[in-house]
């Protein structure tokens, strides 16, 4: 049985999904007899959705109509977007929360279900690669943490960035007539510059993997970057000149991710996604510097492999792989 509060959540999702998707106006009785509630329950919804930012129009004798949307980020608005099976159902929404590849971890250890979605309007906590600090300010960005609970190998993991990767790319186009690239293994670039940063981390015992996190963020709505990384990174805003809806991009992603998590379990590693990933790589084809803690040179990048590595090819004609979790990959002449 749900408590009280659960089904309100519920029902404010699902009304929000009914004036979505209605063509015209959706009168107050058909909600009431959908969820067996009183007039006024439905009006207090509506009234909470106003005060939300939804502009939501009440006409006399018709109904409820939403006629225009702003970027709202609750669990009711994620909960109303989302067409997955298991990916991103159970939602966890933090106004603001320390990281939430935390959260999400914490909740793997309390037994929360596979698919279970951490997702923030703030960090104050947040990591990069390497444990850089993730300068987070509120209401322009996404930042979401996935659990996945893989029935594989732990040394099958890391594939999961990747899978990911290709996710969040697919997800943004499908949403914003952008053209991203990959640069290997897990950032997501437009036009050079950095868009997404993407966090794995693993709980696992020998043979065995407890779960898995895989955090993402993505500058959505920022007009400008600290000095440090100002060269390097960018906004779907900028690049678009629009404000972004953050909700439907985030349900974007979660049903790209649904899609790809399957085909990888299917043969537990990227063969099935390789081609895509590939195609999609902004290292192909182009000379790169490998940044490993013992040596530095310069190779030519050809693609990944059916267990993501890069394949290098060497000056003196000999190809390599190099795997991510030892260097880094930088263009020659730049970030990419």
């Amino acid at each position: 049985m749900h408590n009280s509060g659960q089904v309100k959540i519920i029902m404010k999702a699902e009304i929000l999904k009914m004036l979505r998707e209605a063509d015209s106006y959706v009168s107050g009785q058909q909600i009431c007899e959908k969820f067996g509630v009183s007039r006024t329950a439905v009006w207090k919804v509506i009234r909470q959705l106003q005060e939300e930012g939804y502009q939501v129009e009440a006409v006399r004798n018709r109904g409820y109509h939403i006629v225009t949307e702003p970027d709202v980020m609750t669990r009711e608005e994620l909960e109303s977007r989302m067409q997955t099976r298991w990916a991103g159902q159970n939602i966890v929404y933090y106004p603001e929360t320390d990281s939430t590849n935390l959260r999400i971890r914490q909740l793997g250890d309390e037994g929360a279900p596979h698919g279970t979605l951490a997702v923030a309007d703030r960090q104050t906590a947040g990591r990069g690669r390497r444990g850089r600090a993730w300068e987070s300010p509120a209401g322009s960005s996404i930042y979401m943490s996935i659990l996945l609970r893989p029935d594989i190998a732990p040394d099958r993991a890391p594939m999961l960035t990747l899978v990911m990767a290709l996710s969040v790319a697919e997800g943004i186009m499908d949403c914003e007539d952008v053209e991203v690239q990959i640069k290997w293994p897990n950032d997501i670039i437009i036009n050079g510059k950095k868009l997404v940063g993407i966090l794995t981390e693993m709980s696992a015992q020998i043979d065995y993997i407890n779960h898995v996190t895989v955090g993402v963020g993505i500058n959505v709505n920022q007009t400008g970057f600290p000095e440090d990384i100002r060269q390097t990174a960018t906004s779907l805003k900028m690049e678009t000149g629009h404000d972004v809806k953050r909700a439907p991009l985030i349900a974007a992603v979660m049903k790209r991710l649904e899609m790809y998590y399957e085909i990888f379990l299917e043969t537990e590693d990227l063969s099935g996604l390789m081609d895509m990933y590939n195609r999609m790589l902004v290292n192909r084809d182009r000379d790169v510097l490998i940044l490993g803690a013992k040596e530095q040179y310069q190779a030519h990048a050809l693609g990944i492999n059916r267990t993501g590595e890069l394949i290098v090819r060497r000056e003196d004609g000999t190809e390599e792989e190099v795997f991510a979790g030892e260097v880094s990959v930088r263009g020659v002449y730049g970030y990419v």
